[in-house]
């Protein structure tokens, strides 16, 4: 590769008032995962990086080093410029990929995914907690005026309220027998399952009022309990995770139970992507044709009473 510096110029920078070193961090990622800044590639100068972005020398060394804990960047240092990593497949998540924990996989995926100017995210998982925390920093940058997709379309699947949820569940047979604790399990996760919903649609959907986003966002309810979940972005991203159940303690009414749960937040997200290799593209096309094949057949409409 050459190692002549990588132009950051090579299109004009959006107009904001500030950039922080995580918008920095976020306009530098989306460059080398575009391909616009090529592996091997020199950086510009952490100077040049600060005039362009107008922002102090500390936020840019800050966001580089960002970059180079995802291994997209090399060479960091105060003393020359930074170099795109020669292997950016696996921060990618192509092959030899490492997984990541929820919150960190997803909220960098949908961030990154807004700054198309259509957004489309499916979602299929036992709550939408992950997901309406992720969205939190997405929708701070457009409240800033930072960016502004024109169209939003987000579809969430989530268990059924009508079924016998095979997690949570409490871990002592004879709690289970007797149907009071399932049941105050099976509470707490339908109120958190329709209010994290009503939150993720109340968020997006006011952006049609304050900043003219076109927003659909749509839910439908799944038969069975889903042993993993599974986030779709922009036709082009895959992201997978196994519900790993574990023993632990939890609060009931006052009361210490021992339950059967998976915390989804924790779960480690695998990361595919269309294009990144055979592999790659063919997961990320099948999990399009699996959720469509669930959302379009045996899902029914979903209501999220309060």
């Amino acid at each position: 590769m050459s190692g002549e510096p990588a132009a950051v110029n090579g299109r004009s920078q959006p107009q904001r008032e500030q950039w922080t070193y995580r918008e920095v961090a976020d306009e530098l990622r989306a460059r080398i995962r575009s391909g616009l800044l090529r592996p091997g590639q020199r950086m510009p100068t952490q100077a040049q990086l600060a005039d362009d972005f107008g922002v102090e020398r500390s936020a840019v060394r800050q966001a580089l080093r960002i970059l180079q804990s995802e291994h997209l960047l090399a060479n960091v240092s105060k003393g020359s410029p930074a170099t795109v990593a020669e292997n950016t497949q696996a921060a990618r998540g192509g092959p030899g990929a490492l997984p990541q924990p929820t919150m960190v996989a997803l909220s960098q995926a949908v961030s990154a995914a807004f700054r198309r100017p259509d957004v489309e995210i499916d979602a299929l998982c036992m709550t939408s907690v992950s997901l309406t925390l992720a969205m939190g920093e997405p929708l701070r940058l457009i409240h800033a005026g930072r960016i502004k997709p024109a169209k939003v379309r987000v579809r969430v699947m989530l268990p059924s309220r009508d079924i016998d949820l095979a997690f949570p569940a409490p871990a002592d047979a004879a709690v289970e027998a007797d149907g009071v604790t399932n049941g105050r399990l099976r509470r707490n996760w339908l109120a958190q399952r329709n209010a994290q919903g009503q939150v993720l649609r109340h968020n997006l959907l006011a952006l049609r009022a304050t900043h003219g986003i076109d927003v659909e966002v749509s839910f439908r309810a799944l038969p069975f309990t889903p042993p993993v979940k599974l986030y779709l972005l922009n036709n082009t991203e895959a992201l997978f995770a196994y519900y790993t159940l574990t023993r632990r303690g939890e609060q009931l009414d006052h009361e210490r139970v021992d339950v059967y749960d998976a915390q989804g937040v924790r779960q480690m997200l695998f990361a595919f992507e269309q294009g990144a290799g055979l592999r790659d593209t063919t997961f990320v096309e099948q999990s399009h044709l699996w959720f469509n094949g669930l959302w379009n057949t045996i899902s029914t409409d979903l209501t999220l009473g309060s």
